[in-house]
C-alpha cells in the first residue's frame, strides 16, 4: 500500500517551535514528526511514500536526504509556491497513486497504534470511496454518520454550523476525525475542485451520492501531536509503539 503524509502546514499550534522549524521536524522525545511517521510505515509495510511539502519546505527536503529517505521510496509534492489545504494537496498528488489500489493518508502530526490493515479490509469489505479513522472524543468539529458508521454530515459546535448531505436517516452520532484515512484512488475521478480545498468539504459532497465509511477506534490509542499540551501523551503513545 502506498501513503500520503500531510506536512505542507503552517503548524500555527505549535509556535513558537514552528517559527524556525516545520511541524513535521518538531521533535517528540528527540525525534522529529516525520522520522516517526515515516518508520511506523515502515514497520507496517509501507516504504512507497509521497509528502507534500510547503512551510520551511527545504528543510523537510535536506533532512530526507540527509538521512537517505530512511530506506524508504518517498517522492515530494511541493506546494511551496502555494499551501493547497488538504483536499487540493491531495489532488495535487494524484500522478502518485497509478497503481489502482487503495492508498493510505495521514497528518504528519497524529501519532497512533491504528491497525492500518483493518482500515484496508474495512475499505474492501463496505466498498468505500474513503475509510475515515474517528473515535468518540470531545472537539468543537464533528463527522456526523448513521448506524452504519456511513457519513452523513458535518458539525461544528461551536458556530453552529451544519450540514447534512443524507436526509433519509436520523439519530445521526457525532465522531472527530482522526486525520488517518484509507482512500481509493477512483474518488479522483469524482474530484472537480482545483487550486486550495478541503478535503473534508469533497468528503462531504460525495457522501450524498457514494460510501464515505468510518473507522471507528479506541480514543487513547490516538494523539495529535500539534497540540503543545499534547505532547506527553505523544511521548507515551510512541514508547508503546516502539514495543511492538
Amino acid at each position: 500500500m502506498k501513503a500520503m503524509i500531510f506536512a505542507a502546514g503552517l503548524g500555527t499550534r505549535l509556535k513558537p517551535y514552528t517559527e524556525t522549524t516545520p511541524k513535521a521536524l518538531v521533535p517528540i522525545g528527540g525525534i522529529p514528526m516525520l522520522e516517526i511517521l515515516i518508520k511506523h510505515f515502515q514497520k507496517n509495510g509501507i516504504n512507497d511514500i509521497i509528502i507534500n511539502v510547503h512551510h520551511f519546505s527545504d528543510q523537510i527536503k535536506e533532512f530526507l536526504l540527509k538521512n537517505n529517505n530512511f530506506g524508504s521510496t518517498i517522492s515530494i509534492s511541493d506546494e511551496s509556491d502555494l499551501l493547497l489545504d488538504t483536499g487540493g494537496g491531495l489532488r495535487k498528488a494524484a500522478w502518485f497513486f497509478d497503481d489502482e489500489k487503495p492508498f493510505l493518508v495521514q497528518n504528519v502530526d497524529v501519532i497512533s497504534d491504528i491497525s492500518y490493515q483493518q482500515m484496508l479490509d474495512l475499505q474492501s469489505q463496505s466498498g468505500s470511496f474513503a475509510t475515515l479513522a474517528v473515535s468518540d472524543r470531545k472537539t468543537s468539529r464533528y463527522f456526523l454518520f448513521d448506524e452504519r458508521m456511513q457519513l452523513c454530515g458535518w458539525e461544528n459546535t461551536k458556530t453552529g454550523a451544519l450540514k447534512i448531505v443524507n436526509h433519509n436517516f436520523q439519530n445521526l452520532k457525532r465522531y472527530a476525525f482522526s486525520g488517518i484515512h484509507v482512500i481509493d484512488p477512483e474518488i479522483f475521478n469524482l474530484i472537480k475542485k482545483e487550486g486550495k480545498f478541503s478535503i473534508v468539504d469533497t468528503y462531504l459532497e460525495l457522501a450524498a451520492t457514494h460510501k464515505i465509511t468510518g473507522f471507528e477506534h479506541n480514543p487513547e490509542n490516538w494523539v495529535d501531536m500539534g497540540k503543545p499540551d499534547e505532547l506527553i501523551k505523544a511521548k507515551l503513545i510512541l514508547d508503546r509503539i516502539k514495543s511492538l
